[in-house]
Protein backbone atom coordinates (compact mmCIF):
# COMPACT_ATOMS: atom_id res chain seq x y z
CA UNK A 1 0.00 0.00 0.00
CA UNK A 2 1.23 3.46 -0.87
CA UNK A 3 0.08 6.84 0.37
CA UNK A 4 -0.18 9.90 -1.85
CA UNK A 5 -0.68 13.19 -0.01
CA UNK A 6 -1.64 16.54 -1.40
CA UNK A 7 -2.48 19.83 0.20
CA UNK A 8 -4.49 22.76 -1.03
CA UNK A 9 -5.62 26.13 0.22
CA UNK A 10 -8.64 28.15 -0.82
CA UNK A 11 -9.08 31.74 0.31
CA UNK A 12 -12.57 33.02 1.04
CA UNK A 13 -14.04 36.30 2.27
CA UNK A 14 -16.14 34.43 4.86
CA UNK A 15 -14.96 34.13 8.49
CA UNK A 16 -13.61 30.77 9.71
CA UNK A 17 -16.51 30.29 12.17
CA UNK A 18 -19.17 30.86 9.52
CA UNK A 19 -17.43 28.67 6.91
CA UNK A 20 -17.02 25.89 9.49
CA UNK A 21 -20.70 26.01 10.44
CA UNK A 22 -21.80 25.88 6.81
CA UNK A 23 -19.15 23.62 5.27
CA UNK A 24 -18.88 21.13 8.14
CA UNK A 25 -21.65 21.33 10.73
CA UNK A 26 -24.53 21.85 8.28
CA UNK A 27 -22.98 20.29 5.17
CA UNK A 28 -25.49 17.42 5.11
CA UNK A 29 -28.31 19.95 4.57
CA UNK A 30 -26.45 22.68 2.71
CA UNK A 31 -24.59 20.77 -0.01
CA UNK A 32 -27.71 19.30 -1.67
CA UNK A 33 -29.06 22.89 -1.86
CA UNK A 34 -25.98 24.66 -3.16
CA UNK A 35 -24.35 21.92 -5.25
CA UNK A 36 -27.16 19.47 -6.12
CA UNK A 37 -25.28 18.37 -9.24
CA UNK A 38 -22.48 17.16 -6.94
CA UNK A 39 -24.27 16.01 -3.76
CA UNK A 40 -27.83 14.69 -3.92
CA UNK A 41 -28.19 13.61 -0.28
CA UNK A 42 -26.46 12.55 2.90
CA UNK A 43 -27.76 9.83 5.20
CA UNK A 44 -26.46 9.14 8.70
CA UNK A 45 -26.05 5.35 8.94
CA UNK A 46 -24.32 5.03 12.33
CA UNK A 47 -23.65 7.35 15.25
CA UNK A 48 -24.74 10.89 16.05
CA UNK A 49 -22.72 12.77 13.43
CA UNK A 50 -19.65 13.02 15.66
CA UNK A 51 -16.41 11.00 15.57
CA UNK A 52 -16.99 7.38 14.62
CA UNK A 53 -20.20 8.15 12.72
CA UNK A 54 -20.73 6.64 9.27
CA UNK A 55 -22.51 8.64 6.56
CA UNK A 56 -23.65 7.66 3.08
CA UNK A 57 -23.27 10.44 0.52
CA UNK A 58 -25.24 10.01 -2.69
CA UNK A 59 -23.82 12.01 -5.54
CA UNK A 60 -25.85 14.14 -7.92
CA UNK A 61 -26.37 13.59 -11.62
CA UNK A 62 -23.30 15.69 -12.45
CA UNK A 63 -21.01 13.19 -10.77
CA UNK A 64 -19.35 10.19 -12.36
CA UNK A 65 -19.85 8.28 -9.09
CA UNK A 66 -23.00 6.99 -7.34
CA UNK A 67 -22.18 7.07 -3.63
CA UNK A 68 -19.57 6.76 -0.90
CA UNK A 69 -19.57 6.00 2.78
CA UNK A 70 -17.44 8.14 4.97
CA UNK A 71 -16.37 7.87 8.56
CA UNK A 72 -16.09 10.98 10.70
CA UNK A 73 -12.65 10.89 12.33
CA UNK A 74 -12.74 14.16 14.26
CA UNK A 75 -14.52 17.49 14.72
CA UNK A 76 -12.92 20.38 16.62
CA UNK A 77 -15.47 23.20 16.87
CA UNK A 78 -13.09 25.52 18.74
CA UNK A 79 -10.30 25.25 16.16
CA UNK A 80 -12.60 24.89 13.13
CA UNK A 81 -11.14 21.58 11.96
CA UNK A 82 -12.74 18.42 10.63
CA UNK A 83 -11.40 15.08 9.47
CA UNK A 84 -13.05 12.11 7.80
CA UNK A 85 -12.22 9.14 5.59
CA UNK A 86 -13.98 7.76 2.53
CA UNK A 87 -14.12 4.07 3.41
CA UNK A 88 -16.44 2.57 0.79
CA UNK A 89 -17.99 3.38 -2.57
CA UNK A 90 -17.34 3.61 -6.26
CA UNK A 91 -15.20 6.77 -5.88
CA UNK A 92 -12.46 4.47 -4.56
CA UNK A 93 -12.47 2.99 -8.10
CA UNK A 94 -11.02 -0.34 -6.95
CA UNK A 95 -7.59 1.28 -6.66
CA UNK A 96 -7.84 2.88 -3.24
CA UNK A 97 -8.23 1.41 0.22
CA UNK A 98 -9.48 4.75 1.52
CA UNK A 99 -9.09 8.51 1.20
CA UNK A 100 -8.57 10.60 4.34
CA UNK A 101 -9.28 14.31 4.49
CA UNK A 102 -8.36 16.94 7.06
CA UNK A 103 -9.83 20.42 6.71
CA UNK A 104 -9.10 23.46 8.83
CA UNK A 105 -10.44 26.99 8.50
CA UNK A 106 -8.00 29.66 9.67
CA UNK A 107 -8.38 33.43 9.87
CA UNK A 108 -7.05 35.51 7.00
CA UNK A 109 -5.75 39.04 7.44
CA UNK A 110 -8.70 40.54 5.56
CA UNK A 111 -11.31 39.09 7.94
CA UNK A 112 -12.03 36.13 5.71
CA UNK A 113 -10.52 32.68 6.02
CA UNK A 114 -8.22 30.23 4.38
CA UNK A 115 -9.55 26.72 3.98
CA UNK A 116 -6.58 24.38 4.36
CA UNK A 117 -7.12 20.83 3.24
CA UNK A 118 -4.89 17.77 3.28
CA UNK A 119 -5.93 14.64 1.39
CA UNK A 120 -4.27 11.25 1.71
CA UNK A 121 -4.95 8.57 -0.87
CA UNK A 122 -4.17 5.05 0.38
CA UNK A 123 -3.58 2.96 -2.72
CA UNK A 124 -4.03 -0.79 -3.05
CA UNK A 125 -0.78 -2.55 -3.92
CA UNK A 126 1.52 -0.71 -6.31
CA UNK A 127 -1.20 1.30 -8.01
CA UNK A 128 -0.17 4.87 -8.81
CA UNK A 129 -2.53 7.83 -8.79
CA UNK A 130 -2.36 9.94 -11.92
CA UNK A 131 -1.77 13.68 -11.69
CA UNK A 132 -5.01 14.37 -13.59
CA UNK A 133 -6.99 12.48 -10.93
CA UNK A 134 -5.50 14.69 -8.21
CA UNK A 135 -6.10 17.83 -10.28
CA UNK A 136 -9.74 16.85 -10.85
CA UNK A 137 -10.20 16.27 -7.12
CA UNK A 138 -8.70 19.66 -6.30
CA UNK A 139 -10.99 21.37 -8.82
CA UNK A 140 -14.08 19.69 -7.33
CA UNK A 141 -13.05 20.64 -3.79
CA UNK A 142 -12.32 24.23 -4.78
CA UNK A 143 -15.70 24.40 -6.51
CA UNK A 144 -17.44 23.24 -3.33
CA UNK A 145 -15.71 25.92 -1.23
CA UNK A 146 -16.60 28.60 -3.77
CA UNK A 147 -20.25 27.44 -3.98
CA UNK A 148 -20.60 27.64 -0.18
CA UNK A 149 -18.92 31.05 -0.18
CA UNK A 150 -21.34 32.32 -2.87
CA UNK A 151 -24.32 31.02 -0.88
CA UNK A 152 -23.11 32.70 2.30
CA UNK A 153 -22.49 36.01 0.51
CA UNK A 154 -26.00 35.87 -0.98
CA UNK A 155 -27.50 34.94 2.43
CA UNK A 156 -25.50 36.97 4.96
CA UNK A 157 -27.83 36.27 7.90
CA UNK A 158 -27.45 32.47 7.90
CA UNK A 159 -25.02 30.74 10.28
CA UNK A 160 -24.52 33.79 12.53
Amino acid sequence: MGVVTYEMEVATSISPAKMFKAFVLDADNLFPKVVPQAIKSTELLEGDGGPGSIKKITFGEGSQFKHVKHKVEGIDKENFSYSYSVIEGDALINTLEKISYETKFVAARDGGSICKSTSKYYTIGDIEIKEEQIKAGKERASGMYKAVEAYLLANPDVYN
